[in-house]
């Protein structure tokens, strides 16, 4: 099923699917993915506001991305059993991630910063750097959560060389 539309008698999506499209979002029909990583930036900025050192809005905004990451590889599965291919665009919880490590060295920037770390993450994500073309290749969630992550990498070690070079 190419569409992940259900017919009578056939497969419903199941909770890892729902997990995978962040709730029917991935459904959107333009730019699914761009609208993941607004999802990221938006939990970043929603754990920023925390009462709580930066230091600590680092960690949390961490420990969410790995619990996503972690949630993320068996729901990307289902998901891909589901549509009936791999890395199906409607999965964006692997944006999400990715975007959300990619500002979690910066939380409480100002928004000129977030917009910037949004568009590098997505700019490492189309041309998936090494490692995370070979990475891509991983069977089923995998491939699609840890590209994610390789890109969010990417994307924080260029905004961490742009903020060392404007002080």
């Amino acid at each position: 099923m190419e569409t992940g539309t259900a017919l009578p008698g056939t497969k419903r999506p199941g909770l890892g699917v729902w997990i995978a499209t962040c709730g029917g979002l991935g459904y959107i029909p333009i730019a699914p993915g761009s609208a993941g990583a607004a999802v990221g930036a938006g939990l970043v900025v929603a754990l920023a506001r925390l009462p709580v050192p930066r230091f600590w809005v680092s960690i949390a905004i961490a420990v969410a991305a790995l619990v996503i990451l972690a949630l993320g590889i068996p729901s990307a599965t289902a998901a891909e059993a589901y549509f009936g291919r791999k890395d199906p665009g409607h999965v964006i919880v692997d944006e999400v991630m990715g975007q959300m490590i990619a500002l979690v060295a910066s939380p409480r920037a100002g928004w000129k910063w977030l917009l910037g770390g949004y568009l590098l993450f997505r700019v490492f994500d189309v041309i998936k750097p090494f490692p995370a073309r070979r990475l891509e290749r991983l069977r089923g969630g995998r491939g699609i959560m840890l590209d994610d992550f390789a890109a969010g990498i990417w994307a924080l070690i260029a905004l961490s060389l742009l903020r060392y070079g404007l002080k």
